[in-house]
């Protein structure tokens, strides 16, 4: 079987809601980092034989196949390919999964995979019956045997419940993810994944127009501490009654992010050097109603298929779309927090649905490079009850 490497990955800033890319356009953010891409490696666009854009909510300006659109507004004309998926929020991973096993297969030798989300312009739920809401767009034929179809914010506070997580205990997970986000930021651990773009804000008139150049995550609050999520409002529950809040759940953001993803013998061919190799993939499904339990039984089926133990891998990187999430994965799990999203995760930079997955594998390979260790693996929880896992390894 061909081996899978990642030559190179990158991501743009985080847009907070209605913040510095409320006037970007979808697929202009889109493009941005197969602009850096192939201004980082060098290629010919000819060279790339399909783009794989995960998009959650792929209408209006998402719409209309985006992974196909990307490239052409990057410039690379009307030859190369692109596809948009939707596994929710495990979209962009498994973008690269797809990729992945594309070229393990050799069917392909050189793709890009990742992932866009514009939740301000095209908000959560969009591509609902009712619009923003959802609404109907569930039929009965399935779930009328559940007593009720619930949210994802419900979900998370009943696992909340199922493991007796207290307020305090997932506030703390929060303050961490902030802390370890500011410390990586100073230090610069996201300089060479987090691409400079450059975009216009929109004035009353075209004189008051505004060309601003976006260089850092706009959602981290690193300053953060206990004392001030203890005074946020819940937002799922009546206060007593649940334990989640804007501070200890995943912020709403905008951005892009790819991957490069080759055969061993093309980035050979092309003088580039690896990063990582993609070793295993996993997809699970579990209980839609609880919904976000899915990064459990697929990091512990990703590591049976892999033939490795937890204590294996060095590095994780568990998306915290929910504090719950996280703590519930290493309970089970047994992994150290201190291996975890060590460079602060989505609590702190956001989570831009389409584009996370492809974001935390980038995490993943940047750190792999700078600390020197093997092994890491990133996990996602998904909506209506799936999870996604993914095992790299450094090269």
């Amino acid at each position: 079987m061909t081996n899978a490497v990642i030559v190179d990955a990158v991501r743009t800033p985080f847009g907070k809601r209605d913040g510095s890319f409320r006037d970007t356009h979808p697929q202009d953010l889109a493009a941005k980092p197969l602009e850096a891409l192939a201004e980082r490696n060098g290629f010919d666009p000819e060279t790339i034989e399909d783009v794989i854009y995960g998009c959650v909510t792929p209408i209006d300006e998402q719409g209309l196949n985006i992974g196909r659109l990307a490239p052409m507004v990057a410039g690379w004309g009307d030859v190369v390919p692109g596809v948009q998926l939707n596994r929710m929020c495990g979209s962009g991973q498994q973008a690269v999964n797809f990729a992945a096993t594309n070229v393990m297969a050799g069917q392909h030798d050189v793709l890009i995979a990742g992932g866009v989300e514009h939740m301000t312009r095209v908000p959560l739920g969009s591509d609902g019956a009712d619009g923003v809401s959802g609404g109907n767009a569930v039929t009965d034929t399935y779930f009328e045997h559940f007593d009720e179809l619930t949210h994802q914010g419900e979900g998370a506070e009943r696992i909340a419940e199922n493991y007796g997580f207290t307020r305090e205990q997932l506030d703390e997970l929060a303050v961490d993810s902030q802390r370890r986000w500011g410390d990586a930021w100073e230090a610069g651990r996201y300089d060479d994944q987090v691409v400079p773009v450059e975009t216009e804000l929109e004035g009353e008139s075209e004189a008051t127009r505004e060309t601003i150049t976006v260089e850092q995550d706009e959602h981290p609050r690193p300053e953060t501490d206990l004392e001030t999520l203890s005074k946020l409002p819940l937002s799922f529950r009546e206060d007593g009654e649940g334990v989640h809040h804007p501070g200890n759940s995943s912020g709403i953001v905008d951005g892009a992010s790819a991957l490069l993803v080759t055969s061993e013998a093309a980035a050979a061919e092309h003088g580039w050097e690896p990063m990582a190799r993609i070793t295993q993939t996993e997809v699970v499904g579990v209980d839609p109603v609880t919904m976000l339990t899915g990064p459990i039984p697929a990091t512990e089926q990703v590591l049976e298929k892999a033939g490795m133990t937890i204590g294996d891998i060095d590095l994780f990187e568990v998306n915290e779309a929910f504090a719950s999430v996280v703590a519930a994965w290493l309970e089970e799990t047994g992994a150290s927090w201190e291996d975890v999203n060590v460079n602060g995760g989505a609590i702190a930079h956001g989570h831009p649905l389409g584009a996370t997955g492809a974001a935390l594998l980038t995490k993943l390979v940047h750190e792999l490079e700078r600390t020197g260790q093997d092994t890491a693996l990133s996990t996602m929880c998904i909506g209506f009850g799936q999870g996604i896992a993914t095992i790299i390894e450094r090269v």
